[in-house]
């Protein structure tokens, strides 16, 4: 290997984060910097950033007014319970959440900052819209095994539309007024909540971030059906991964310093979003999650 490979690998390590959270659905997907900032879309604890009231400003980083407004109502729960997942690992947890904040800081940040500055805001949304496109079959496949029929129809015409129309993925014409056709971000993760596989507690993994036994093991069902898997060799494979993620990430710095700034304690804020997030996209299915009542549960059962 040249001199250039291990920086390289280094990068792709730091940026290769899981599907989850890819934005309002799926994923997945899923980086150090990404997994937590698409987790968290807003803090958990409406003491440490309030509910936004009617007619306020969606905040940045947000893509949907939708999905915030329905963020917002996931985090009060019915009635008014929030969403909790227990973490027994937590003092490993926390090590593993300033392991991968540093990196963030360190490494991911400053290559996406140098990156955004060299390749217009527009280039850099085609290629996210590039790479949505590519991941297509993770969506189309977990919208069958949850029985979302009409989801996997939605996906495969968002596919072939954006495929022939959209230059191959770079433009995204199938989310136009004319068309609507709502992108699906199922996981395989949320496929076994479906299924009723419980969430069970919280883990943080170094550089892939937030997650739970359920969804690492997602995450892994997803490796399989994402098309990179497949290319070339091992150090390419990564190397495309840390572009998209380098990508993903110049589009939504500040978003996690906003986080870090507004929370007393960001790696609660970091879990209990991570938990919320995970009850929505189960719940979007139909599939009423218990609520443990105390971040100290021992399970989530049916979440």
């Amino acid at each position: 290997m040249n001199a250039l490979t291990y920086p390289v690998l280094l990068l792709a390590l730091v940026a290769v984060g899981g599907v989850h959270m890819s934005d309002p659905a799926l994923a997945r997907a899923q980086s150090v910097a990404a997994s937590q900032v698409r987790s968290v879309v807003v803090a958990s604890d409406s003491e440490q950033i309030p509910a936004q009231p009617a007619g306020t400003a969606v905040p940045s980083g947000v893509k949907n007014a939708d999905d915030y407004e329905e963020t917002n109502d996931l985090e009060k729960g019915e009635g008014g319970a929030k969403a909790e997942i227990a973490d027994p690992l937590e003092p490993f947890n926390r090590a593993m959440y300033h392991f991968n904040d540093k990196l963030y800081f360190w490494v991911l940040k400053p290559v996406a900052r140098g990156y955004a500055k060299v390749v217009p805001e527009s280039a850099r949304v085609g290629v996210g819209n590039l790479f949505t496109n590519v991941s297509f079959p993770i969506r189309f496949v977990n919208c069958l095994l949850q029985a979302n029929f009409t989801g996997a129809v939605s996906e495969l015409g968002r596919f072939v539309v954006n495929t022939i129309w959209g230059m191959g993925g770079l433009l995204d014409p199938a989310s136009s007024r004319d068309i609507d056709l709502v992108k699906r971000n199922e996981d395989f993760g949320q496929t076994l909540g479906v299924y009723g596989v419980g969430q069970g507690f919280f883990i943080t993994w170094p550089i892939l971030g937030p997650s739970s036994p359920r969804d690492t093991v997602g995450f892994v069902g997803d490796l399989f059906l994402h098309p990179f898997t497949y290319v070339g060799s091992t150090e390419l494979w990564l190397g495309v991964r840390a572009y998209d993620r380098v990508n993903d990430t110049s589009l939504s710095i500040g978003d996690y310093e906003s986080l870090k700034e507004a929370a007393i304690d960001p790696y609660v804020a970091i879990r209990d979003a991570y938990a919320q997030y995970r009850l929505k996209k189960v719940k979007e299915r139909g599939v009423e999650p218990e609520n443990p009542g105390s971040a100290g549960s021992s399970s989530l059962k049916g979440y």
